[in-house]
C-alpha cells in the first residue's frame, strides 16, 4: 500500500516540483535565537514586516495553531548560462537569474494550490498553501525537511539543484512521517563569503541586508548609499554572485519549468534603453516579472547606477536627461552617474 508521504511525493513532482520534504510544524529554539539576534543587530534594514511577525516566524504553530505537519517543496530555477559572465559586459543590465522569467510568486503559488486542493479532498485536511509571502521561515524548515542545507550565504543549498531553488510550504493539519534533515556540507569553503562585492557577511551564516545589493536595488527606497555604488557594478536588480560561486552548482541542470526560464529581452538589455523606460514602458515590460513590485523610479535609479559603472561616456547624454527626471531618487542617480561618465 502507498503511504502519503510517497503519494504526496509523486504528485508533487508531476506538478513540477524538484524537491520535496516532510517535518513537524515545530522549529528549535535556536531559530528564535538566531533570528532576534539578526532584528536586535538592525541587519534586516527597513524590511519592517520581518519584526513584525517575527514570532509567527520562528514557530510554525504560531502562524496556524492547528498545523501538526509542514510539507517543504522546491522548484529549481538552474540557469542556461553563468550569471558572473555578465559583469564584464558593463553597458548591459545584470538581472539576478531569479527575476528573468516570470515571477516565481504566481508560477508556484498555483502548483501549491493544486497540490493543496488534493491533499485536502484526499485526506479531508486543512491546510494553507505559502510562497514567500507570509512568516515562514522557509529555509530552516527546508533543512529540517531534508530537501536542503542553509549555507553560509544564508540561503538553501540542495546535493542535486545546488543553491537555484526556490521554495513553497504546505501547512497541513495532519501528521506526516518526517524526513530526516539534512546535514550541512559547506565544509571549510567561503567563496560565497569571499565573493561578496560589499561584504554583506560579517560572519559565515549571517547576512547583514543593509550591506547586501539584493537589498539595496529591491527593498531599499531612496538614494542608494555612496559607499556601495561602485560595488554595484551593472547589477540592476538583486545579486547572485554568492548563489553562482557555490560548488554545489555543478550538479545542478536548468530549471524543468519553462515560465521560470530568462526571457530573451531579460538576459542582458542594454543600460541606454532601460533608462529611456516611463511607468508605462515599464509596466508593460515587466508585466509578469517579479520586477515590477519596485516600481519604475526605484528601477531607473539602479539603472542609473550601472551607468554611472559603465565605463562609457557614451551613456553620459543619456545620465544628463535624467536629471530633470520628475524622481527625487532618479534625479540623484543621474547627478552621480553624469559625475562619473564626465571624468572619463
Amino acid at each position: 500500500m502507498t503511504s502519503k508521504e510517497d503519494s504526496i511525493r509523486k504528485t508533487a513532482r508531476d506538478l513540477g516540483f524538484d524537491a520535496v520534504g516532510f517535518t513537524r510544524a515545530e522549529l528549535p529554539a535556536s531559530v528564535h535565537e538566531h533570528l532576534f539576534e539578526a532584528l536586535a543587530e538592525g541587519r534586516q534594514g527597513t524590511m519592517a514586516w520581518l519584526e513584525d511577525r517575527a514570532e509567527k516566524r520562528a514557530q510554525p504553530k504560531k502562524l496556524w495553531k492547528d498545523a501538526r505537519s509542514v510539507i517543504m517543496l522546491g522548484m529549481s530555477y538552474g540557469p542556461d548560462q553563468d550569471p558572473l559572465a555578465k559583469l564584464l559586459e558593463r553597458t548591459k543590465a545584470n538581472i539576478s537569474v531569479y527575476a528573468q522569467g516570470d515571477d516565481y510568486h504566481d508560477v508556484i503559488k498555483k502548483r501549491l494550490k493544486q497540490l493543496g486542493r488534493w491533499i485536502a479532498e484526499t485526506w479531508d485536511c486543512e491546510l494553507k498553501v505559502f510562497v514567500d509571502t507570509a512568516p515562514v521561515a522557509e529555509k530552516p524548515l527546508g533543512q529540517q525537511a531534508g530537501i536542503g542545507w542553509q549555507g553560509k550565504h544564508t540561503n538553501l543549498v540542495s546535493r542535486e539543484h545546488g543553491s537555484w531553488l526556490f521554495l513553497g510550504a504546505i501547512y497541513v493539519a495532519m501528521d506526516l512521517e518526517p524526513d530526516p534533515a539534512e546535514v550541512d556540507h559547506c565544509g571549510s569553503c567561503r567563496r560565497c563569503l569571499d565573493v561578496c562585492p560589499t561584504h554583506a557577511f560579517p560572519a559565515a551564516y549571517k547576512l547583514d541586508a543593509r550591506r547586501c545589493i539584493s537589498y539595496l536595488t529591491i527593498e531599499h527606497k531612496g538614494p542608494i548609499p555612496e559607499e556601495f555604488r561602485k560595488a554595484m557594478g551593472n547589477r540592476i536588480y538583486g545579486c547572485d554572485d554568492c548563489l553562482a560561486v557555490c560548488p554545489w552548482n555543478k550538479f545542478a541542470g536548468l530549471g524543468r519549468e519553462a515560465r521560470l526560464h530568462a526571457r530573451e529581452e531579460l538576459r542582458d538589455p542594454p543600460l541606454a534603453d532601460l533608462s529611456r523606460l516611463d511607468d508605462a514602458g515599464f509596466r508593460a515590460l515587466f508585466r509578469k516579472s517579479p520586477i515590477k513590485r519596485i516600481g519604475r523610479d526605484r528601477f531607473v535609479r539602479n539603472v542609473l547606477i550601472a551607468m554611472g559603472n559603465s565605463g562609457n561616456p557614451a551613456l553620459l547624454t543619456e545620465a544628463e536627461r535624467l536629471e530633470q527626471d520628475a524622481s527625487e531618487e532618479v534625479r540623484d542617480a543621474a547627478s552621480w552617474a553624469v559625475q562619473q561618465l564626465s571624468t572619463l
